[in-house]
């Protein structure tokens, strides 16, 4: 399902460069992930108001993708600009899932659903999401 235009969705645009490409200049698919992973950093620190680098670096609090589910519907060519959006669907006790999108235009290029855990960087190991975050993830959930 699509990423609709609301006040849950964060987006950002990205200009396809050539190390995003294969040799015939199409988005080489492993590239949607390092887009995507961009992304949820930019969300972090500009649409949730929690410094991405701050909370690796000294909370400690990583955010790894645990699942990834992902459609690829057309290519991407170096050179077009995608709009990447995302929202939250499901937030759990350590967990939570967003729906991530790529488009040029009305054309939707790959959709995915992304599960993520917020974990202990020095104990490798599930923790509860911190009342901050918990609070920020709220505000871009979709509604029923």
């Amino acid at each position: 399902m699509p990423c609709q235009a609301s006040s849950t969705l964060f987006e950002r645009e990205v200009l396809i460069r050539f190390s995003h490409c294969d040799p015939g200049g199409i988005v080489f698919y492993p590239q949607y992930f390092i887009l995507m992973n961009g992304l949820v950093e930019d969300w972090f620190t500009e649409g949730l108001d929690i410094n991405f680098a701050d909370l690796v670096m000294s909370r400690r609090i990583g955010i790894p993708t645990v699942r990834m589910d992902c459609t690829f519907s057309r290519p991407s060519y170096i050179g077009e600009r995608l709009m990447l959006g995302l929202t939250v669907t499901k937030i759990g006790s350590s967990s939570f899932w967003l729906r991530v999108q790529a488009s040029a235009g009305s054309e939707i290029r790959i959709q995915a659903s992304q599960a993520l855990v917020t974990a202990d960087l020095d104990g490798i190991k599930p923790i509860a999401i911190p009342a901050d975050l918990r609070s920020a993830l709220m505000r871009y959930q979709l509604q029923p």
